[in-house]
């Protein structure tokens, strides 16, 4: 399997200058494939070949001194990255999308290069952990995760953030492959997930969304200082940085408490049922589209479906179509507005939280599309009797000592 392993570099000061040397002129070589790529094709009528246009760096140091600087792997993935983007660009196109052409990269756009293969190793010097960079430096690092001895480090990706901060990016693959699914699983669940509790579960459990309104309104402040500010100055520098120090610290907060929650549920069952949903066209929406970026479900999704592949548990993503109206018990659709958060079926009688008939619907149809399905009873009927009114049993509110603790155990991703 593959991992990517994300750790956050030291750099002295003149690190720091030699690691934006080298992105700039990583970036400078990028613009000049990509002036190269269009000549060629203006001459020949087709694009070039990535083989052609990479066997120009020879010959390109005999005038470019700067580039015999820079490891020569690390100049080889700049053409490929090229050519990934170029072929980014034809599968948007082939789905139907409007695409432009490629531009040239400016100095705030290019962040990163790249060590494939070769070129890089993790040290000890002086008593600390450094990365070793050819041609480049000894960097200090913290790795905050220990890479497990049977893993084979494939590539390293180091990269500046709009705070300042540098990162490097170790594409790790293990010799070993995740534990199969079990045939029948006992622990299953369905998740509903939402804006006013984040996650409502069938076992009775509602996570509370993340507060994060302290840091948006700080967020905003900062925005608003950075609109005073004369464009360019130093002044101006300084602003932006802090309002990108902002803008991270939201994304970590968020991150974090997404990699726990989806830690717990891939550990801790043998079957995790969620909705497919589109949150691309609930973004399109004009209402609550603030709510539904913040709240990220794609990413939950996102990082709950390899977590559970690593762990060995049953994924699955049913159609959310009218799995909030369909009664859980008998199947009797019956229209909720949004401000309604109970529902009862006028059919059989059954009384529930809103979330958690959905999430009972859900884990029907994941036990379905998996071929597991309880045979004397619904699921509902199995786990609660039907004349109670069904709540949230454990209302956990995100970034709790309770949250912490059931996820005690997902502090390694």
């Amino acid at each position: 399997m593959y991992y990517a392993y994300r750790n956050r570099l030291k750099p002295s000061d003149a690190h720091r200058e030699e690691l934006d040397r080298h992105r700039d002129i990583c970036r400078q070589l990028y613009n000049h494939t990509l002036y190269r790529l269009n000549e060629y094709q203006d001459e020949h009528g087709e694009l070039p070949s990535m083989t052609s246009l990479r066997s120009e760096l020879p010959a390109l140091k005999k005038w470019w001194d700067d580039l015999s600087d820079v490891y020569s792997k690390v100049l080889q993935t700049i053409v490929e990255r090229l050519f990934d983007n170029l072929n980014g660009l034809s599968k948007l196109k082939e789905n139907g999308y409007g695409v432009g052409q490629l531009k040239w990269k400016p100095p705030r756009e290019f962040r990163s290069f790249t060590y494939n293969q070769s070129g890089f190793k993790l040290d000890k010097k002086g008593g600390q952990t450094v990365l070793s960079l050819s041609k480049l430096a000894d960097i200090p690092i913290r790795l905050h995760r220990t890479i497990p001895d049977d893993a084979t480090l494939k590539q390293v990706t180091v990269k500046k953030e709009p705070t300042g901060e540098w990162f490097a990016t170790f594409g790790v693959e293990m010799d070993r492959e995740p534990p199969e699914p079990p045939e029948n699983p006992e622990k299953c669940v369905g998740i509903d997930v939402g804006i006013l509790k984040y996650a409502h579960d069938t076992d009775g459990t509602a996570v509370g969304s993340l507060a994060l309104s302290d840091e948006r309104e700080r967020l905003e402040r900062e925005q608003r200082k950075l609109s005073r500010k004369q464009h360019g100055s130093n002044n101006y520098e300084k602003q932006r940085r802090r309002v990108a120090e902002c803008h991270a610290d939201l994304r970590r907060k968020r991150r974090d408490f997404l990699h726990k929650l989806s830690n717990y549920y891939a550990r801790e069952y043998d079957l995790v049922a969620v909705e497919d949903l589109n949150v691309k066209g609930m973004m399109e929406s004009p209402s609550n589209s603030r709510n539904t970026a913040s709240a990220a479900w794609r990413t939950f999704l996102s990082l709950l479906e390899y977590k559970c592949e690593r762990e060995g548990t049953h994924f699955v993503a049913v159609n959310p179509k009218w799995t909030t109206k369909e009664c859980a018990s008998c199947g009797v659709s019956t229209e909720k507005p949004l401000w309604v958060r109970e529902h009862s079926c006028p059919a059989c009688g059954f009384e529930a939280d809103r979330d958690a008939n959905a999430a009972w619907n859900i884990l029907s149809r994941g036990l379905e599309d998996v071929g597991v399905g309880y045979s004397e009873s619904t699921p509902v009927e199995t786990a609660l009797p039907v004349d109670t009114p069904v709540s949230a049993k454990r209302v956990v509110e995100a970034g709790s000592p309770t949250l912490k603790e059931r996820t005690a155990s997902a502090v390694s991703e």
